[in-house]
């Protein structure tokens, strides 16, 4: 068999996309959503009478509101652990590899909880599942930027939020199919199930096309490496383009060095706990702005809190959820002309104004109209998050990151992304339970928050080599620094500037 199918150039960079990112982000999306539609189920309930929410007695429903958020939320723990793993992991075993071990432990997990015949194997199987997706979503964009060139890193990152939302939506549309099947367990066994293939396909796929060219250079293997740049980029090993950006990941290591992963806990030269906390910030923003408030539990506020039947709340659930791949479209043809900055401030904005819309219609009972509009809203804000926060922060994330980091930093911000999921997951069912309508307002100000913060400590990567954006915190000095060099400096190789620096005893870099 020809290497990588004999795909070259943008054909091979499609092959990834297609072949691994999209079932790896399809699996998590669909993992996002699929417990959603099955809560509510009477096959389910009786199983697990612990989550029962809708037909237990009132004196019981607090309780059993706290189980099921606890239960539900365990499988964002194991995802805490499973991202942070990669912290030594990433750099020991490739990216490859840990893309593969760790779809293989998610496999486990499902079908430890579609075999579940009790609430102890249920919440076990969650745990299990939640290390393995993690350990995969917080590799898969550090592969994935690190084998895209600068010019479509953007585009190819950000297609894992299309992938998320039609993951979700698919698990909802399922759900709902299997909601018809009744008076056995199938109904809620064969969708937990199902991900299983998603994972298969993710392993086999991962094993054919390349490793990272800058994790190989990172170990010494630069005539792989080599190899690798000249395939992705469709040119000739010798080629002076794939020179310039082996010389460009040299230098890169050459400033940094290859330290350990606690130095992302100091600042230093090159900013690396600055660094740090902007992956981390990034990924925390695409919780705390309340998409899986929605997404975890769309079904259940359809039904519960805006009083909709069950076969309408699978309906309007999973419709609502298509609007997240349509976001990731616009995403898509927008990011790398626009930029981050434009798509993740005007989508904060965005879902501000939505969550206000929200708690004032909500507040509004037993009417109509103001139904009509928060539904309306919930759909829209499923759009607005997908353009802004699904898969741009996992690119951010990778981006901010140097490379001897990449992967440490990256688990970290990962791991920010399943702590804040698990706050919101255990918090919701109770949320919603004692509050009500006011719980949207929290997430109105935390939206609102959001946009200053954006506004004025993330600086644009948009169009720049991840060599490049090294540069961009090198040249700053204060955390409000970086946004500023970012729109002042030009366009050119590290190892540029590295040898202009050698030469001028770093006078060269004053100059830019």
């Amino acid at each position: 068999m020809q290497q990588y199918f004999g795909f070259r150039g943008a054909l091979l960079n499609r092959a990834i996309i297609w072949l691994v990112v999209c079932p790896a982000f399809l699996t998590y999306g669909y993992n996002q959503g699929v417990m959603g539609g099955l809560l509510t189920l009477k096959s389910f309930a009786e199983t697990f009478p612990e989550m029962n929410t809708l037909t237990s007695p009132e004196e019981d429903r607090h309780y059993n509101s706290t189980i099921q958020g606890t239960v539900v939320a365990l499988y964002t723990v194991g995802g805490i652990f499973g991202s942070l793993s990669c912290i030594y992991l990433g750099d020991l075993l490739g990216r490859r590899k840990v893309i593969f071990w760790t779809s293989a432990v998610s496999i486990i997990g499902a079908i430890l909880m579609a075999t579940s015949f009790s609430l102890g194997q249920f919440i076990v199987a969650r745990l299990v599942l939640g290390v393995g997706t993690g350990g995969y979503v917080a590799t898969v964009p550090v592969w994935q930027a690190e084998i895209s060139q600068a010019k479509k890193r953007g585009a190819h990152v950000v297609t894992d939020g299309i992938f998320i939302g039609a993951g979700i939506t698919f698990s909802l549309w399922l759900d709902f199919g299997f909601y018809f099947v009744t008076g056995n367990s199938v109904s809620w066994r064969f969708p937990l199930a199902f991900q299983v293939l998603m994972s298969i396909m993710v392993m086999f796929f991962i094993t054919v096309f390349p490793e990272s060219p800058r994790w190989l250079v990172k170990k010494g293997r630069v005539d792989e490496a080599r190899t690798i740049l000249a395939a992705l980029a469709d040119l000739d090993d010798d080629a002076e383009e794939i020179s310039l950006a082996l010389r460009d990941i040299e230098a890169s290591l050459a400033v940094s060095g290859s330290g350990s992963w606690k130095d992302m806990l100091k600042m230093g030269e090159q900013r690396l706990f600055h660094r740090t906390i902007l992956a981390a910030s990034g990924q925390m923003f695409q919780q705390m702005c309340g998409i899986n408030l929605i997404t975890f539990y769309a079904t259940t506020i359809f039904e519960q809190y805006l009083g909709l039947d069950p076969v309408q709340s699978r309906i309007l659930a999973a419709a609502m959820c298509l609007t997240q791949p349509l976001g990731g479209f616009l995403a898509f043809f927008t990011i790398d002309r626009l930029g981050r900055r434009v798509l993740m401030l005007w989508s904060a904005a965005g879902m501000s104004v939505s969550m206000a819309i929200l708690a004032g219609m909500t507040s509004v009972k037993d009417s109509t109209p103001t139904m009509i509009v928060a539904v309306v809203f919930l759909f829209v804000f499923e759009f607005i998050f997908t353009v802004g926060y699904s898969g741009l922060t996992f690119l951010y994330a990778t981006e901010v990151a140097p490379l001897q980091l990449r992967a440490a930093i990256s688990a970290v911000s990962t791991a920010a992304v399943w702590t804040f999921n698990f706050l919101l997951a255990e918090v919701t069912p109770v949320g919603f339970n004692t509050i009500d309508w006011q719980y949207y307002i929290i997430f109105a100000v935390l939206n609102a928050a959001i946009v200053p913060t954006v506004y004025f400590f993330f600086p644009e990567t948009n169009g720049r080599t991840l060599e490049e954006i090294d540069e961009i915190f090198l040249q700053s000095k204060g955390i409000l620094d970086p946004p500023r060099v970012a729109r002042r400096l030009p366009k050119m190789h590290l190892a540029e500037v590295v040898d202009i620096e050698d030469s001028s005893d770093g006078a060269g870099k004053d100059k830019l």
